[in-house]
Parts: structure tokens; C-alpha cells; sequence
């Protein structure tokens, strides 16, 4: 009897602690709205997406490691499942689409709004036109007195392929054309060279780091006459909802993790009204511009608050 009942006591022991197991398991679990998770993104647009997730982290019980890094970096850990989430200005091509394929997974792409690719100079410089003819000109080896020479944050970045593939051109070439490692030291060097044009991600001149504001405001914003066009744009956030502006790029979230994770809530967290008034306030462009509530009152609801 002894036995019977050292027998049970064991057993509900062990089930107390397989039930405490999978209880603490069952919490530690990634929903769409709680646990931990990494998304990679690319570094010209880093600062929108460090606001959207210091919203997102305060309003659920999640931690999301934001990793920035370069375009070609990115796809490189994407497709090596470093993340199961990224944010790039290009959607995946056929091949990478397959990659994800092969495994079972079919990628989940939402645009979340419009950024554009920005050209500086030093404050010192009156010109504040640009023609982007005169930039491809440039790449391509073309003499033009009116550019020193032409300074890319990254040759791996997003920022140098759209430019590539606008001149024509397999890679970077290698005279007057200087490349760093992020935007922020583009805009640095530019703020203290003369006659050199820098080549940026926009975000960076709405929201720069705090290290980089003095910078900022030493260079100036380039208007740019597009390869069509006679007119001189200025990349603000109407003429590229205008689509006037000649070198506007879309944003998309690249979902990959494969089920309903964290990945799934930032995406409908971004592309949702809180999300998409954040790229509002950025400067940038949202997918669609969130609605304003407008309360009507009569004069009897005027009276009973003055009551």
C-alpha cells in the first residue's frame, strides 16, 4: 500500500513538472505578437524601421533585433537563414524566390511605403540643381566639370545597384567615385569636401542619428531634373506622392520565417494605420495615408461640458 501510494505521489510529480515544462515552453513561444525575433535591414533606411519598432516593442511583449547592414549582405543571410525577415527596396527575384521554395516556405511581400534616393553637397555650393544625366554621365566616365566627384555609402548597397543599373554599369567605377560603409559617413565627408555629391538614402536627411544632425545641416538638398524631364524636382515627401521625383524606390517587408511568427505582426504592424502614420510623420511615403477623425459636437454637448 505504501508502495501504491509512493507510486502516485511520483507520478504527480513528474506530471507537475512535464505541466510546468510545457507551460514555461508554451510562454516562451513566438506568436505575432510576443518573443523575440531578428529582422535585417537595409542601412539607408535604418532609422524608419528603429521607430517602428520601438513603437511596436511598447506596445506588445516583443524584442526585435534590428540588424542593418548592406543590400548584398542582406540576401546573402537572408538566404542563408541568418533571419527569417528582411526589409529592402527591391523585391526577390526568381532565383531567391525558388531558394525559399526548395524549403517549403512561400515568402510573404508587403510593400510598406515609398523612400527615395537623395543627392547632397557641401553648404558652400549655390548650385542646388542637378541634372541626372549629368550623375549617369559621370558614372559612365564622361567629362563634367560640374561634379568633383561622386561619394556612395556602400558598393554592396541597394543605393549603388539602383545607380548602376541606371548608367549601365556591372560595378562602381573606380575614378572620383568614393564609397564608405553607412550614410552617415557619406554625409560626413560631403560636409567637408567641396564640390563632391553625395548619394544617400532620404531617411537619413529626415531623421538623422544624433551624431549626424550638425552634418546635415551642412549640406544641401539636391533638386533633380529626371532623364525625361525639364523640370527640376526636389525629393519631398508630396513629389513622391506625386510620383514626379525621379528616384523614388518602394520599401517592402520580406517575411520568410515559415509560420505565424513575429514576422507576420511587424509586417501588419507597419502596413497598419500606426505604422503607416509613423512613415507619415518620417517624411517618407506610406502605402496609404492613414484617415483623421473628425468629431462633430452640437451645441448641447458644448453646454453640458461648460456645466
Amino acid at each position: 500500500m505504501k508502495n501504491f501510494g509512493r507510486t502516485i505521489l511520483i507520478v504527480f510529480f513528474v506530471g507537475l513538472v512535464f505541466f510546468t515544462a510545457c507551460k514555461k515552453a508554451d510562454s516562451n513561444k513566438e506568436t505575432i505578437l510576443k518573443g523575440s525575433t531578428t529582422i535585417l535591414v537595409d542601412e539607408t533606411f535604418k532609422p524608419i524601421i528603429e521607430d517602428q519598432v520601438a513603437v511596436f516593442e511598447s506596445k506588445y511583449d516583443a524584442k526585435i533585433d534590428v540588424v542593418s547592414k548592406s543590400e548584398k549582405e542582406i540576401i546573402q543571410s537572408f538566404l542563408n537563414d541568418t533571419s527569417g525577415i528582411a526589409i529592402l527596396s527591391r523585391t526577390l527575384n526568381e532565383n531567391e524566390i525558388k531558394n525559399f521554395q526548395n524549403k517549403k516556405i512561400v515568402p510573404k511581400i508587403t510593400k510598406i511605403g515609398t523612400d527615395a534616393i537623395a543627392f547632397i553637397s557641401n553648404k558652400s555650393n549655390n548650385d542646388t540643381l542637378i541634372a541626372l544625366q549629368d550623375i549617369v554621365n559621370f558614372m559612365q566616365g564622361k567629362t563634367n566639370t560640374k561634379i568633383k566627384g561622386l561619394v556612395f555609402d556602400n558598393p554592396n548597397s541597394s543605393t549603388v545597384r539602383y545607380m548602376n543599373e541606371l548608367a549601365g554599369l556591372q560595378e562602381l567605377p573606380k575614378n572620383n567615385v568614393f564609397s564608405f560603409k553607412v550614410n552617415e559617413e557619406v554625409i560626413k565627408f560631403v560636409a567637408e569636401n567641396d564640390g563632391m555629391i553625395g548619394v544617400v538614402g532620404l531617411n537619413w536627411l529626415y531623421q538623422p542619428s544624433p551624431s549626424a544632425i550638425d552634418n546635415v545641416n551642412k549640406v544641401n538638398v539636391l533638386s533633380v531634373k529626371g532623364l525625361k524631364s525639364d523640370t527640376y524636382i526636389t525629393p519631398t515627401q508630396n513629389n513622391i506622392a506625386e510620383e514626379t521625383y525621379p528616384l523614388a524606390r518602394d520599401l517592402y517587408i520580406i517575411n520568410c520565417q515559415g509560420y505565424s511568427g513575429l514576422g507576420m505582426g511587424f509586417a501588419s504592424f507597419v502596413a497598419g494605420d500606426i505604422g503607416q502614420r509613423i512613415i507619415l510623420k518620417s517624411g517618407l511615403y506610406p502605402v496609404r495615408t492613414p484617415g483623421r477623425k473628425i468629431i462633430i459636437r452640437n451645441d448641447s454637448q458644448k453646454d453640458n461640458e461648460n456645466e
